[in-house]
Parts: structure tokens; C-alpha cells; sequence
């Protein structure tokens, strides 16, 4: 199940440094926490059921990606929201994001859902375009100040 020159591969000991070292342009930080942050809050928070990958094209970590798994409980609970995607700076813009989307998406559609949640805090360059372009649409509720978005998939 992988997109031409994206894998998501599991965090180790022996990845775990570079993937951490992935960076967000300064601009964006304010929109996506680091992978260090993300970890800790994974391990933090066992209750909403983190599920978390590297993103690698080849044998280079590019990204990381962060669901909340069908958490048992919560404003989500049962669902599945993707919690944190994050594109290293150097690897923006080739359609890195969208594959990693697109395999998420069909993980979670083989589990069962008809829909992947997340949500973005808006502001000056927030990602509500990205998400747009990738099919996701608001749901009318905000939660902790941020606005929940939908990707709906087709039945069949």
C-alpha cells in the first residue's frame, strides 16, 4: 500500500533522531507542532489511541504523520482524525503531503470509516488550502479554537 516514492514506516531507535530533526518552514510553525512534540503527546495521551509513522521517499525521512486512532472517548471518539502531518521544509511542494493523505485515507477506509476528520488553527498561511484542494470540507464545529474539517469518502 504505497504511493510512487513515499513509504510510511514505523519509528525506531535507529530513525528516530533524523525523524525528529524534520523541520517545517518558520512560517508554518505555528500551525503544525514539532515531531518531538508530537511524540510526547502521543505518549501522553494513550487514550486517543496515536498511530504514527515516518514518511520516507526512499531511504530519506521526509515527514511524519499522527492520527488519533478511533479514540474511545473525546470529541472524536470512534473516529479517526488525522492529528498531525508535518512535510520537512526541503520536501514541500512535490506532492509529498498529498501521497501521505491518500495512504492514510485508504488505511482508513480499510478499517471501516467513511470519513478522515482533522482540524487547522486559521491565520496567515494556515493549511485550509491544502486540505481544500485534497477534498476536506468544514463541519461547522470548531474545537480548541480550531476549525474541524472532513474528507468524506465515496461509497462503494
Amino acid at each position: 500500500m504505497k504511493s510512487p516514492g513515499v513509504q510510511l514506516r514505523e519509528i525506531t531507535d535507529d530513525n528516530r533522531d533524523a525523524v525528529r530533526a524534520l523541520r517545517v518552514r518558520r512560517n508554518q510553525k505555528q500551525f503544525v507542532a514539532s515531531v518531538s512534540k508530537s511524540l510526547k503527546e502521543a505518549a501522553k495521551t494513550p487514550g486517543a489511541h496515536p498511530w504514527y509513522r515516518a514518511v520516507y521517499r526512499g531511504d530519506e525521512p521526509v515527514g511524519f504523520v499522527m492520527l488519533a486512532w478511533k479514540p474511545p472517548t473525546g470529541p472524536f471518539r470512534g473516529r479517526h482524525f488525522l492529528w498531525r502531518l508535518l512535510v520537512d521544509k526541503r520536501y514541500q511542494r512535490l506532492g509529498i503531503g498529498r501521497e501521505v493523505l491518500a495512504q492514510v485515507a485508504a488505511l482508513v477506509r480499510a478499517d471501516g470509516a467513511t470519513e478522515l476528520l482533522t482540524s487547522y488553527e486559521p491565520g496567515d498561511g494556515e493549511p485550509w488550502p491544502f486540505y481544500r484542494k485534497l477534498g476536506f470540507r468544514p463541519t461547522g464545529e470548531i474545537d480548541d479554537g480550531e476549525i474541524v474539517l472532513r474528507l468524506t469518502f465515496p461509497a462503494g
